[in-house]
């Protein structure tokens, strides 16, 4: 999978995409991301990437042109699954949704700033709008981490437990059972017996009675089919 985003302040995301998992993946040759500095594609000799509002109010704009011409740019030498905008106003980001995307092999991701970007990019050249939550933050650089990581991880070979994905938080809609490691006892804190007792159909059972537990509690609205 080919990963490619548009943003202004490249880097910002060059640590969380350089560590751990997501650098795991690149090294294995299962994930490619590319980070395009919006600047190369500004205009004038101060490449200029953002100006004011129409109609008065404060904040700027990132321009048509530089995005435009970069997205063009980038369509000239491959053909995108989709063209992904973070955004507070978009499609909240979720599992199912993770799992779609990790199906597909070229996706571009904009990361907005400042005001957002002009409108006209979202009616013509944006096929999908996702955020990560209900809130705002400085620019698109984290929320398009937060992405690439969620899909990163599920592509074939990069855990190297490949069941390990599959019972995660949120897929099946339910939130994942507790999980303990060594010691067995510790200040009286104790491991449940069941699983010391090798009885791996027990165990599986017990686990999920307790993610039904847990999403019950917690996000009763996953039961409920609710994103």
């Amino acid at each position: 999978m080919r990963i490619d985003i548009i943003t202004v302040l490249p880097e910002l995301l060059e640590s969380p995409l350089s560590h751990s998992i997501m650098q795991r993946a690149q090294d294995k040759g299962l994930l490619e991301v590319h980070l395009q500095n919006l600047r190369e594609y500004g205009i004038g000799k101060h490449r200029q990437v953002d100006d004011y509002q129409y109609g008065g109010g404060a904040g700027m704009v990132m321009m048509l042109e530089p995005l435009v011409n970069c997205i063009e740019d980038l369509q000239s030498q491959r053909a995108y699954d989709e063209i992904i905008y973070m955004t507070p106003d978009g499609e909240r980001l979720h599992q199912g949704l993770s799992n779609r995307l990790s199906l597909k092999e070229n996706l571009m991701i904009i990361c907005g700033h400042y005001k957002g970007i002009d409108e006209r990019i979202r009616e013509h050249l944006v096929t999908m709008e996702i955020s990560i939550g209900d809130f705002v933050l400085s620019g698109g650089e984290l929320p398009a981490a937060v992405l690439v990581d969620s899909i990163g991880r599920l592509l074939p070979g990069v855990l190297n437990d490949e069941t390990s994905a599959l019972f995660d938080s949120f897929q099946d809609n339910l939130l994942a059972p507790p999980v303990y490691t060594r010691p067995e006892e510790f200040r009286g804190w104790k491991v449940p017996d069941i699983l010391k007792s090798g009885n791996f159909k027990k165990i599986e059972e017990w686990r999920m009675d307790k993610a039904v537990e847990r999403t019950r509690t917690r996000r009763p609205d996953l039961l409920k089919g609710e994103e």
